[in-house]
Formats: C-alpha cells, structure tokens, sequence
C-alpha cells in the first residue's frame, strides 16, 4: 500500500473516535501565565529553573482525569509529555531535566498512560521538537527561543545534530518505555527547523517500526500557520496522518485538490491559553464545546479539546464543569458523533446534519416556528426519531408548507410548533432514518 492507503488504515479508530482530550502540563503551570511563558518574557534558563526546584503535584491524580474524560464523551487523551521548555514529566535517561528528579519524584507519563488505558480510552504524547533548556538548542537569534536576544549567547556554539540524538532518544523512550502508543502529536516546525532538518525520515522510520499502529501528526514539516504535505495528493514521509488546525474548523473541511478526504483533528483551548493561567476568564461554555464538535463531525473532522491542569496537579473545578455538561449531552447524543462525518447535504439553516450509513443526524441549534424542514432528503424519509430518547417525530407536510415541495417535514405532534428538548438546549438531534437507492 501507499501513504495515503496506509494512512487510512491506521486512522480508522481515529474517525471513529471524534473527541480527545488535550493536556497541556509543565512547570510553566506555576507562573500560571500561559506555556509560551519562558519566550514571551525572555526567561533565562538559569532562573526558569526555580520552577523546577520547587515543581510537586502533590494532589495529581490522573485517574480523577480520565474519569472526567471518560464521562464528557471522549474517546482518547494527548498528554504532554516534554513541552518547549524541555521539562520531561516522564523518567528519560537522557536528562535530569525531569519528573522523577523533582521534589515529587514520580513518572507522570507513566501514571498517566495506566489510569487513561484502564478507563478504555487510548493514549497519545505531545512531545516538542523544540528544547529551550536543551544547550545545543540554538539560542541566540532563534525565532522563538527565550534567549534569543542575550548577548551572552551570541557567538555560542551548538552541536545541533547531538541535540537530535538527543530528541530521537527521548522519542525512542516513550515509544518502548509505555506500551503501545495510539498517537504522537509532534510541535513544531518552523523556517530552518523542518522536515530533514529534524533528520525527521529517520525519526518516523523508528516510530513506525517501534510502535507500527501509531497516528502521527504532521508537524514534522507543519505548525498552525500551515499543514505540510498532507494536504497534497503525494504526501511525503513527514506528513504524518492527519493535519492538526489550531483554534480553527476549517470552512469547509480537509481535501486534497484532486477531492480526497483528508483525517484532520481541531485543537482548541478552554479559554485562550494551553497551559494553566488563572486570570484568563475567557472561558468558553459547553454549549460551544457541543456545537463546535458537531461542526468538526459535520466536515469529516475530530476536534480535541485542552486541559491545563494546576502547578498541584489538579484540572480547575470550571473545565471539569464544562466537560461534565458536555459529558450528559454526549451520554444521550453521541451516536451522532461517533462514527459519523459528512452528510453529502448542503448545511441547513437549522444547524447542521451528520451522518452514518443510512441515518442522518439532524442537529437542530435554533428553536423553530412551526414544523422543522428537512432538505436534501425528499422521498426517503423512513422515520424520525429524537436521538435523547427515542420519541417518534411525526413525518408530516402541514398545510402552510406545500408551497416547498423539495422538503421533508417533521413535528412533535400538535400543535405544530418545534421546542427544544429538556436539557438539550445546545442541540437537540433527530435521528432520521433514510432509504437507501435499491428502495
């Protein structure tokens, strides 16, 4: 088989699944001023080490996290497991720079893996490309390194290739050191660091052979301004299999230009940062979170959505709130997520459909006068049936309507009006059996 067929093997769970969970986790949880911390306020590495001295999730339970993931409907987890700053929540033999050397003295990584596997969802790493700790990462003049503009580390010289015998190491480690391994989310690349320059044919070639089942993204050659070769129909070996758009659903979804589906996944942030940053309010509602998903679904995309748990290892009390109300909503509405994609219909004005096979899910997201009208599906409509609970939705043409003779019509009953579900206020979903062509 080829890339792209070899591709689509392995992402069949992923299509599946739909819905993950980010986890976005490192000392820079103890500033609690956003993960990019150490660049945004040019941190030497000298004093960002304070944070790892006193670094101790004394309250880290990953089995209260996966619990919350289990519940809010999701189906696999990203933990990361080395972010830019180079701190290893995992027991590497390459650095000191880790975990098990703090005042906790824990493998997280580790601990992670076995309580999210117990909880039946699958695992994935986060691990960074990037090294702001690492010596030979080069500093000075680097786009984003914290030191960038110190003098002191002008003129420095660095063993770039020692740092990435050092990364594919680090890589190595966690692709035997944990069990399998269901997907490994690479970040980033950027101008002068992309694609060879990673030695990045030799790091997927050991990936694969360690860990033959795996999903990898495509930030080998990628970052969020862009997608790589995915998007192309002769992918190379960096492409990975799936693009990642960041803080984005695509407009119209992922295709090459010759029309093949491409697997994509849209991460997004509960407020506006990946890692722990109390002050910022802007939280989004599940509300959002549920309507965002189904447009991720609607476009043949999955969506992973970030936690950024505290310096004490805790997720904040409000995002476990959001992925609990989402969690409810999923528990009696998630056949319209799992499995589903693209509906080969036009978006109705209602909301958005997804479909399976022969059932097509109406998401209904505004309140309609009246019976609610169903394009796209004229003559073959079997049944309708509200998703939650089974309740027959009549199938009716109520007099006002005979002027639209392209439309299917359904209803709660009398009189003819169309109210949200209880509890549904998001979006109530009606499961519509279709009759197939031979029918």
């Amino acid at each position: 088989m080829g890339i792209i067929e070899e591709r689509g093997e392995r992402t069949k769970w992923f299509m599946e699944a739909r819905f993950g969970m980010f986890i976005h986790w490192g000392l820079y949880a103890i500033p609690g001023r956003g993960e990019w911390i150490q660049s945004d306020e040019q941190i030497s590495r000298e004093e960002y080490t304070k944070y790892f001295d006193e670094w101790n999730p004394v309250r880290y339970d990953p089995g209260e996290w996966a619990r919350a993931a289990r519940e809010a409907g999701m189906k696999y987890a990203v933990l990361t497991a080395k972010h830019h700053e180079g701190f290893c929540l995992f027991d590497s033999r390459y650095t000191d720079y880790k975990s098990t050397n703090t005042r906790c003295r824990r493998d997280l990584v580790r601990e992670f893996t076995e309580a999210f596997r117990a909880e039946g969802l699958k695992v994935g790493f986060y691990y960074s490309l990037l090294d702001w700790h690492h010596p030979d990462y080069p500093a000075y003049g680097d786009m984003y390194h914290p030191e960038r503009n110190n003098e002191a580390c002008r003129g420095k010289e660095h063993d770039f290739n020692n740092y990435l015998t050092y990364m594919h190491n680090q890589v190595h480690e966690l692709m035997t050191e944990y069990g399998k391994i269901d997907l490994l989310w690479f970040d980033f690349s950027y101008e002068g660091h992309t694609g060879h320059d990673w030695r990045g044919e030799e790091l997927i070639e050991m990936v694969r052979a360690l860990q033959p089942g795996i999903i990898i993204n495509g930030r080998l050659e990628a970052n969020g301004e862009n997608y790589g070769s995915v998007m192309t129909d002769d992918p190379n070996i960096f492409s990975g299999d799936f693009a990642c758009p960041e803080m984005i659903i695509p407009p119209s979804g992922l295709k090459t230009p010759s029309g093949r589906q491409i697997p994509w996944e849209a991460c997004f942030t509960l407020n506006n940062n990946w890692g722990y940053n109390p002050m910022d309010l802007h939280h989004k509602t599940a509300v959002q979170i549920i309507k965002k998903l189904v447009e991720c679904t609607s476009k043949n995309g999955n969506m992973i959505v970030n936690v950024s748990p505290t310096a004490k290892g805790e997720i904040p009390d409000w995002q476990l709130m959001v992925l609990s109300e989402v969690g409810r909503w999923m528990k009696r509405n998630g056949g319209s997520i799992y499995g589903c994609g693209s509906s080969g219909i036009e978006k109705p004005e209602w909301g958005r459909y997804t479909r399976k096979g022969n059932y097509l899910y109406a998401h209904i997201m505004e309140e309609s006068i009246g019976a609610v009208a169903l394009p796209g599906i004229k003559g073959r409509l079997k049944k309708a049936r509200r998703l939650s609970d089974g309740f027959e939705m009549l199938k009716m043409t109520p007099w006002v309507a005979r002027e639209f003779p392209d439309c299917e019509f359904i209803n709660y009953g009398t009189p003819e009006c169309f109210s949200f579900s209880v509890g549904e206020t998001a979006d109530t979903v009606i499961e519509l059996e279709l009759s197939t062509a031979a029918e």
